[in-house]
């Protein structure tokens, strides 16, 4: 069977996803063609040979809304020959875009492809994309009544379900600040950061949103982010422990990797640095939402043949703290290969982005660390997840 290879990963720093961020005067395709840039500036391969381009974003409205990986292929000054398209998993849209590439190479559709994601959620707030307040329609809310419910309150719902406290959650936000603090003061991100300028100079060379201060007393002095009146009647069960400080930050980012197939690297001169091993997908309860990774991880260990002993590095998307905390409940002993930099609670996510950007590190750090595989794995609204087996080569 064929192989699709990581040629080569790359990232923009994260910007804080509000005004005054260091990346909010950046329009979404500027910044991904600074990332496209970045990735064929240091790979000797010719851009008109791509076949495709495949970007994830969720809110493709406003600036987001024109196709973002064509208009960022054409900004960044490459050939117009080469197409792209969007894809449209929610959180791991760009995990996605990976899987689609990757596959489409596997089938013999492609011979190299470059996947990725964008989303600037400063200027195209999460939620911008949705026409109306009823998005389901009447049979999904029929279905699932009293209607589904934002994601903070699914996250309480799985706090909940596998006993989860709020001082869990505050000391895993910290220990992901700890961590994302150590690597970036280490240098561990330099290497896969493609910095992003304006005007002539240079706007953001590291992740903007690492808060290496961060403590268990100031975590604990915020107040629960989801509590309404409304919830607490509906949920009376629920504790309420989810804050701004215990989830994933809103942020500004983008990123890409260069996919061929083996034959492709061979012919040109390029060095594959990983290859994907197992794919999987999986659905589930769209009310709880945030709990198709665990369903995700057992697919995907079952297609592989692999064991968790296996695994070298492991990425849970740290949507909010409940999320991976739950996933380690049902899958433990993995704590020190579990999302060892760090992850969406203190280097953001940039919805669309996310998924790549989380490749991106896992693969830098696997052939630091000297690893053979990788595990990835995102929560996505409606209740469905992504996975992902990487092999270090």
């Amino acid at each position: 069977m064929r192989s699709a290879v990581i040629i080569d990963g790359v990232r923009s720093p994260t910007g804080r996803g509000k005004a005054g961020g260091a990346l909010a005067g950046v329009h979404a395709v500027e910044l991904l063609a600074q990332v496209f840039r970045g990735l064929l500036d240091r790979n000797d391969v010719d851009p008109g040979e791509i076949d495709d381009v495949i970007i994830g974003c969720v809110s493709q409205a406003a600036d987001q809304a024109a196709t973002p990986g064509r208009g960022a292929w054409l900004a960044a000054g490459l050939p117009v020959h080469v197409p792209a398209t969007t894809i449209d998993r929610r959180c791991g849209s760009g995990q996605q875009a990976a899987h689609f590439g990757a596959q489409g190479i596997i089938a013999g559709a492609y011979e190299a492809v470059i996947v990725g994601g964008v989303e600037s959620m400063s200027r195209v707030p999460m939620g911008s994309a949705r026409i109306g307040a009823d998005a389901y329609g009447p049979l999904v809310r029929e279905r699932f009544a009293p209607g589904l419910i934002p994601q903070g309150i699914s996250a309480e719902l799985v706090a909940h379900k596998w006993g989860i406290t709020r001082e869990e959650m505050d000391g895993y936000a910290a220990r992901s600040q700890q961590r994302a603090a150590a690597a970036s003061e280490a240098g561990l991100f330099d290497g896969e950061i493609v910095p992003i300028s304006a005007d002539g100079r240079v706007l953001l060379r590291r992740d903007e949103t690492i808060r290496p201060g961060t403590t268990m007393a100031a975590l604990g002095a915020l107040p629960p982010s989801f509590r309404t009146e409304q919830g607490a009647v509906r949920f009376p069960e629920l504790t309420w422990g989810v804050t701004a400080g215990n989830s994933s930050q809103l942020s500004d980012g983008a990123a890409a990797l260069l996919v061929t197939s083996e034959d492709f690297a061979t012919r040109h001169g390029l060095r594959p640095r990983a290859r994907f091993h197992s794919f999987s997908l999986a659905a589930d309860d769209p009310v709880i939402m945030l709990t198709a990774i665990m369903p995700a991880t057992g697919k995907l260990l079952r297609l592989s043949g692999l064991g968790l002993d296996d695994i070298a590095h492991i990425e849970v998307n740290e949507a909010f703290a409940s999320v991976p905390l739950a996933w380690r409940r049902e899958f433990p002993g993995a704590d020190e290969v579990l999302n060892p930099l760090g992850g969406a609670i203190a280097l953001g996510h940039p919805l669309g982005a996310s998924g790549a950007r989380i490749m991106t590190t896992m693969l830098n750090h696997l052939e630091r660390t000297g690893g053979r595989y990788g595990l990835q794995v995102m929560c996505e609204a409606g209740g469905m997840a992504n996975g992902t087996v990487i092999e270090r080569m």
